[in-house]
């Protein structure tokens, strides 16, 4: 349980999503500081058309969306309930949002992480750009219910690929492919860690 300190201008949002930094393990928790919005260059973006002026401005700037006096609370207050074990552990990282509803390729993994992206996945970004058009404070979670393959695909002309058995090559290629199945069960397994609970300076508990 994250407990922060917050009036009521601002959101906390959660998702899951995959682990492209090779040092997060399934289970762990990152706290986003920035995101790569890969959807909205190509001109999927939330904010297109005319321009609600009662909301926000029509060219919001976004080098500051996710809150800095949240995301230090938010590690403050690890500090104080992480798990003994250390198993899960709070990281703080870029999120790259991607179209969906496939997973990414492994070419598509390399260049993301390459691109500054620790975790990727298919929502969140959308809402928080609208969210910051309206001048809400953000804080965000991402748990990583897999680990991203960034290994090059096996090449078919790799002599050491004939000598495996059929068996032993299903499971080669299917090493790290994400499974819709598996990230339902993190996603389960994490979920009493992953509730954030907003305390107004009132002394009012809201858990979103």
């Amino acid at each position: 349980m994250i407990e922060l300190v917050e009036s009521t201008d601002g959101i906390a949002v959660t998702n899951a999503a995959g682990g492209l930094n090779p040092d997060y393990n399934v289970g762990d928790i990152v706290c986003l500081n920035d995101h790569l919005n890969m959807a909205g260059l190509v001109g999927f973006h939330p904010l297109r058309g005319p321009n609600a002026d009662d909301f926000g401005v029509r060219f919001p700037p976004l080098s500051d969306a996710y809150d800095l006096g949240l995301r230090q609370k938010a590690h403050q207050t690890w500090q104080k309930v992480r798990p003994a074990d250390g198993k899960r552990k709070l990281h703080e990282g870029v999120y790259a949002f991607v179209a969906g509803p496939t997973y990414e390729t492994r070419a598509e993994c390399r260049m993301l992480h390459q691109l500054g992206a620790d975790v990727v996945g298919m929502s969140t970004v959308p809402e928080i750009i609208v969210a910051r058009h309206s001048g809400i404070r953000i804080l965000a979670f991402s748990l990583v219910t897999n680990k991203a393959v960034l290994q090059s695909v096996p090449r078919g002309d790799d002599a050491a690929l004939s000598s495996m058995s059929p068996r032993e090559l299903i499971d080669h290629l299917g090493q790290g492919k994400a499974n819709h199945e598996e990230v339902i069960e993190a996603g389960r397994e994490a979920a009493k860690d992953m509730q954030v609970r907003m305390t107004d300076d009132g002394g009012g508990d809201d858990v979103v």
